[in-house]
């Protein structure tokens, strides 16, 4: 009996008003969009153009390096590593003085 009055009460207060067009009159969230009037430059749907001065890429840009690059950051990465490596080595005052 309960869940029938409130299921009726549901959809006349709340399915019966249009909030979701109105988006709570905040509008669009970039703003309105307007009907372009002449030709699309070519990459215009690679450009993201919020309203704001500087429009942004819409694909990342990966720069990618070489593998001889990658090689000599890895070798210069690990020789680090193993600096330290060493340089704990030597010094190891428990391995010099056991006692």
């Amino acid at each position: 009996m309960a869940v029938r009055s409130l299921a009726g009460a549901f959809r006349r207060n709340v399915i019966g008003r249009p909030y979701m067009p109105l988006r709570s009159g905040m509008g669009l969230p970039v703003g309105p969009q307007q009907v372009p009037n002449e030709p699309l430059p070519e990459d215009a749907e690679t450009v993201w153009d919020d309203g704001s001065r500087h429009p942004e890429f819409c694909l990342d840009t990966h720069d990618y390096i070489g593998k001889w690059e990658a090689l000599a950051w890895l070798c210069g990465g690990l020789s680090i590593y193993g600096l330290v490596g060493f340089l704990a080595y030597l010094n190891d005052k428990p391995n010099k003085m056991p006692y």
